[in-house]
């Protein structure tokens, strides 16, 4: 019994020792490309910065990922984004249980924009390399929009999360018409992507400074490809009818997660 729970005392203490290392790993890997994106947006073109941006962002999240698998009992299932290499300008349309799905779309998918919140576009340590990049604020929907089709008719790859925020009711929340206005006004397919937690880490309950229970297990499908819609508030209420179908059954577990969460705050 006395090794059991010292056992578990040790497990608990690395938990919080894997959420340390884990956050702190992506503030510095932040830190050090700041001063060079600063000094690289307003001097490079687009046609340079931008990529330059995107190239820096996918290996510099790789490599985090690697630390959370490596240090932090985290394992990652993400080849099937591989298929997405040549597959053209596309609007990837994500359920979002956690702060870390952008982070791992775009750590494996080439020539990827991101619609960002406002706030983290002018946040201190990621704004500079989300402009450089090119990544598109959502606080302007007109130029959200527009953006997004220029960004795609240049074959570019769009990640937006149709929610609009995390997860609060989980399998997903009701789906906005955004991805679809999009979609249709560019004439591009929708890819849908299906994300999976093992629990909702860096959820929309779960603090940031709250240790993950590890081991942390993530997993990324490619679901259903729609082609671009006609109406656009019913492909929302498809989308959301397909999300909720799709990650039925792996929400049970995390809504039981969830709600243990709640009732510990």
């Amino acid at each position: 019994m006395t090794d059991s729970r010292a056992g578990k005392r040790l497990w608990v203490a690395y938990e919080h020792l894997a959420m340390a290392l884990g956050l702190g790993a992506l503030a510095l890997l932040c830190l050090a490309w700041l001063p060079f994106a600063l000094l690289l947006h307003p001097l490079l073109p687009r046609r340079l910065g931008q990529p330059l941006g995107r190239l820096v962002a996918r290996t510099g999240f790789r490599a985090y990922l690697g630390i959370l698998t490596l240090l932090c009992a985290c394992r990652f299932d993400l080849d099937e984004l591989d298929q997405l290499h040549h597959a053209g300008p596309l609007v990837l349309a994500a359920n979002h249980p956690s702060l870390l799905d952008a982070v791992l779309v775009l750590s494996r998918v080439p020539n990827t924009v991101c619609v960002m919140k406002a706030e983290l576009m002018d946040n201190v340590l990621f704004g500079a390399a989300a402009r450089l990049a090119g990544f598109i604020r959502n606080d302007a929907p007109l130029a959200m929009i527009l953006d997004a089709g220029e960004e795609l008719n240049r074959g570019a790859r769009l990640l937006i999360f149709p929610e609009g925020t995390r997860t609060s009711v989980f399998p997903v929340n009701p789906c906005l018409p955004t991805a679809g206005l999009i979609a249709r006004r560019s004439k591009v397919a929708v890819q849908t992507l299906l994300i999976e937690f093992s629990t909702p880490y860096l959820g929309k309950h779960w603090p940031l400074f709250r240790p993950p229970a590890l081991p942390l297990r993530c997993r990324i499908r490619l679901g259903r490809r729609f082609d671009p819609p006609a109406d656009v508030a019913a492909f929302a209420a498809e989308l959301e009818r397909y999300f909720r179908i799709e990650l039925g059954q792996s929400s049970v577990t995390v809504a039981r997660s969830d709600h243990h969460i709640r009732q510990a705050q």
